[in-house]
């Protein structure tokens, strides 16, 4: 299984506790960890290692980012996320499929129906959070393609064959330049933006549920309700994002005790 993971160092604490509970989701499986960065050093490469189970290889992948100079970014939202939209420029030929994870998630069980699932011609597979009258707000802020999704990035499978076939790195970066003071949520506003129609959609639920999507629902009365048990019975992936992270002391939520249950063997945070 081939994972990848953009970062700069101060995501490095919350990298390891995802890859721990990626690795006790998935106790059998062999697992390349691929690591785009351009700022992370031989000490954090060894602490990231020291964590990382017999099963999970670290692949370091260094990039340039003299190309994204005009890029918009902050402290939320770095340049290392923009890495994920190239990744089939600069990770080895041989891999035809890798899994995008965020590091602000936990894996609570297999991944791999969605590691195996068909593309279907799609450049992605991934989840949206989007109700439809903030998706028609952003199809025309964003000049998406008509009736495509907006998707969150942080749980993306990756078709790189075809995306070594297809993309074109230069439309991306015009698309960046021309909407840059468009862009709210930098890297998922290109990726939707580009190829929302190449991305096939699966269950948010299922594969990446945060805590607001899960109020929201459970504030429709048309909805059946879903609680904290239902959760840990058929959530696969948990994503912690937004500014409300577990690791934080003003953290509040339901979600905080799937975290710590993998923290608690970690003398980390």
């Amino acid at each position: 299984m081939n994972i990848l993971v953009t970062i700069n160092s101060s995501y490095l604490k919350p990298l390891i506790i995802m890859l721990t509970s990626l690795h006790k989701s998935n106790p059998h499986a062999n697992i390349d960890v691929y690591v785009a960065h351009s700022s992370l050093s031989r000490m954090d490469f060894d602490q990231l290692e020291q964590y990382t189970a017999e099963q999970m290889r670290i692949c370091e992948i260094k990039v340039s980012d003299t190309m994204l100079s005009s890029a918009p970014i902050s402290y939320r939202y770095p340049k290392e996320m923009y890495y994920r939209i190239f990744a089939a420029q600069y990770l080895p030929q041989n891999l035809d499929r890798i899994l995008y994870l965020d590091p602000d998630l936990v894996v609570r069980k297999p991944v791999d129906a969605l590691y195996q699932m068909a593309f279907k011609g799609n450049f992605y597979i991934a989840t949206s959070h989007v109700h439809e009258q903030f998706r028609k707000l952003n199809e025309l802020r964003l000049n998406m393609p008509q009736d495509g999704p907006y998707i969150n990035s942080g749980v993306m499978m990756m078709n790189l064959d075809a995306l070594r076939q297809e993309q074109k790195v230069d439309e991306v970066l015009q698309y960046i330049e021309e909407y840059k003071n468009r862009l709210l949520l930098p890297d998922q506003d290109v990726l939707s933006g580009l190829y929302g129609d190449r991305t096939l959609t699966v269950d948010p639920f299922t594969y990446n549920l945060n805590e607001k999507y899960f109020r929201f629902y459970n504030l429709n009365p048309a909805n059946p309700k879903k609680d904290l048990d239902w959760v840990r019975e058929n959530t696969v992936i948990i994503h912690y994002c937004g500014k409300n992270k577990p690791w934080l002391p003003n953290y509040h939520g339901k979600f905080g005790e799937f975290f710590h249950e993998v923290t608690c063997s970690l003398n980390l945070l």
